[in-house]
């Protein structure tokens, strides 16, 4: 078999597993049936306690790479390590529970041409093809119409009103040396810290599309439940600090503009 390892990468997904093996089998078929042959998954396991890391074994595809974590740092250290991993020109976010849609990789791809960042939107695994928003929304959608709502898109954020999601999201290489690393006090909501960026730099696109069907379960990684009142403040202090710390690095640009993939 020809050795691969030095030939240029077209994507890269960027997964993070912990005690996944229920569903991880499944969500890295759906993935693997987009991947071109050069793509490839980098998996950072949290130290997961039960056979997540066997059942990542019995995953015959050389496209595959697995790195396994002695110490549990939590899913945002994981998906720094993940993402810090990959070789690909596109970076896709992955969770472990979900499956892709047909067409996400080259949708994302090509978002990202003229963009470092990419949102999209998700459907529910199982259920209808609708994410209830806040307030009893019936469905809750990024789209092309919050590319030019910058200030907006960052107050939506900070509101916990804008539906970024980790798992629905893909930027590119030539951002990394802004995003990463994640700063110490960012210890959930990676997903937001590349929104904040995108947005801050004003390079971020929305895509009108459900990418991914999210599957939710009692042992998410991410809650899916709502908090209470402190946990909700303690976490907008956060999102405030990661604002303030993304401003930082983006005014560090000194004005360079992204330069689009080919």
């Amino acid at each position: 078999m020809p050795d691969h390892a030095h030939e240029p990468v077209p994507v890269s997904v960027a997964m993070a597993t912990y005690n996944g093996s229920a569903h991880v089998s499944e969500q890295l078929a759906s993935i693997l049936a987009e991947l071109g042959l050069r793509d490839e998954v980098v998996v950072v396991d949290d130290a997961s306690t039960d056979d997540t890391l066997a059942v990542l074994a019995t995953v015959d595809d050389p496209r595959v790479r697995v790195v396994p974590s002695r110490v549990n740092r939590g899913y945002v250290r994981a998906f720094e390590a993940a993402i810090a991993a990959t070789r690909g020109d596109v970076v896709l976010l992955s969770d472990q529970d979900d499956v892709w849609l047909p067409g996400r990789r080259d949708a994302m791809v090509e978002a990202l041409r003229d963009h470092q960042v990419v949102a999209s939107n998700l459907a529910m695994l199982g259920g209808p093809d609708a994410l209830e928003g806040p307030f009893g929304q019936p469905d809750w959608r990024l789209g092309p119409r919050d590319d030019g709502r910058r200030v907006a898109n960052v107050a939506g954020i900070l509101a916990g009103l804008k539906p970024y999601y980790g798992c629905a999201m893909g930027v590119r290489r030539d951002a990394l040396a802004t995003v990463l690393p994640f700063p110490p006090h960012l210890v959930e909501s990676h997903d937001l810290w590349l929104a904040l960026y995108g947005n801050l730099a004003g390079t971020i696109t929305h895509l009108d599309r459900r990418t991914v069907a999210r599957r939710l379960h009692d042992n998410n990684a991410t809650p899916s439940r709502p908090r209470g009142p402190r946990a909700v403040l303690a976490s907008r202090a956060r999102l405030v600090r990661a604002l303030l710390t993304m401003a930082r690095r983006v005014r560090g640009l000194k004005g360079q503009r992204p330069v689009a993939t080919a």
